[in-house]
């Protein structure tokens, strides 16, 4: 009976990282639902970008906005300040003398990004509303990449593709540069099957009347793309609409973050519970069962399965094998911490321990979220 246990166990906690990008890649095989994307469509367009104290990134995120290889008179910038004070507000207000498709809009108090989204969308012109974070570069055609695919009137939102860049070639950061290539690979594969779970928010396209104002601790790169699903339209990754973005370089940053956005993700599968019935939503219910309720919890299975795995020592080879794995995985762990660097800091090394970030955030999240505990704000790159 134990070993039933241990082997369901493990398959719980592997599934969500492995086979289900394995299924979804083969019934995308089958049902490849295509998007009517088209590159003369052309609508207008407004770039949403919320900031706090981001003095040393705003500048050149605006100027790359308005730089972008879209017809000029079709695309305006807002600005929305969460109350910043290390002048965010002089920068943007100069800009905006100097073009008129800039415009600021100020937050006070402090309410944070979805809050300040809420203020800002009534004020969007445009026919389709881009999210752009503070410190997000686009490529010269993101934007007309982006707004492509809202030619096939079955599309509500788009997300594009996040390039993290890791200059410093820290160890954290080559780690989330290769999560980012899988979960890239993943929604390119969901796109296929109908619509993607999960998004980045920096380089995201939503139609404005689907947009529904949402509560301050709700994460809008989740829950906004959930309530496009809800009313049946589809969320899909456009691959060529690429940001690129330096990776945080501390464990402390990428911790902190990964925390924050899994305790508010939870929150949201929670408000947004009713697209878990396979009934009413189908393969969708799976996917977001797949892709995050069953991700954010695997590090249940796999503690209790590694813990079983003591108990059936004595029942073959394969649990001695598996324990062995066990623990090679935890040294990697803990040589990529504390060295030697020639071990912790080998492709193996580094990708060990961001699983175990990820694992171990995850955790922290979901007894926070026990607790009823929630976030809305935050001190921009450092989590």
């Amino acid at each position: 009976m134990l070993e039933w246990i241990f082997w369901i166990l493990l398959l719980l906690g592997v599934y969500p990282y492995v086979l289900y990008p394995i299924f979804v890649k083969l019934i995308g095989k089958v049902v490849h639902r295509r998007i009517a994307a088209s590159d003369t469509y052309l609508p207008r367009v407004t770039v949403l970008t919320a900031a706090f104290n981001e003095a040393a990134h705003i500048e050149a995120t605006v100027r790359n906005k308005l730089q972008q290889d879209y017809p000029a008179e079709l695309l305006d910038v807002i600005v929305i300040s969460d109350e910043s004070v290390d002048g965010t507000d002089d920068i943007v207000a100069r800009i905006a003398a100097e073009n008129s498709r800039v415009r600021l809009l100020r937050q006070v108090p402090r309410q944070g990004k979805t809050s300040g989204l809420n203020l800002a969308m009534p004020e969007a012109r445009g026919e389709i509303v881009i999210f752009a974070d503070a410190n997000s570069i686009y490529r010269p055609d993101t934007i007309r990449r982006l707004v492509r695919n809202f030619a096939d009137p079955k599309v509500g939102y788009v997300t594009g593709k996040m390039v993290y860049v890791n200059p410093d070639g820290s160890l954290v950061g080559d780690g989330c540069s290769a999560f980012m290539r899988y979960e890239n690979a993943l929604r390119a594969a969901e796109t296929q099957v109908g619509s993607v779970v999960g998004v980045d928010g920096g380089v995201d396209a939503v139609r404005p009347r689907l947009y529904k104002p949402m509560r301050a601790d709700q994460l809008p790169d989740f829950v906004l793309p959930l309530t496009v699903v809800e009313q049946g339209y589809r969320v899909v990754f456009e691959p060529e609409a690429n940001l690129t973005e330096d990776t945080l370089t501390t464990e402390g940053s990428e911790y902190r973050m990964r925390v924050r956005v899994a305790l508010r993700a939870l929150w949201a599968l929670w408000d947004k519970r009713g697209l878990l019935n396979p009934f009413r939503y189908g393969l969708f219910a799976w996917q977001l069962w797949s892709h995050k309720v069953l991700r954010y919890m695997s590090f249940l299975p796999l503690v209790v399965a590694m813990v079983l795995n003591w108990w059936l020592l004595d029942s073959g080879p394969i649990y001695i094998a598996a324990l062995v794995g066990q623990l090679v995985f935890l040294v990697f762990v803990a040589t990529a911490l504390i060295g030697p660097r020639a071990i912790g800091q080998s492709a193996l090394g580094r990708y060990c321990f961001y699983f175990a970030l990820l694992n171990w955030a995850s955790a922290v999240a979901f007894t926070r979220f026990l607790r009823g505990q929630k976030q809305v704000l935050w001190q921009p790159r450092v989590g």
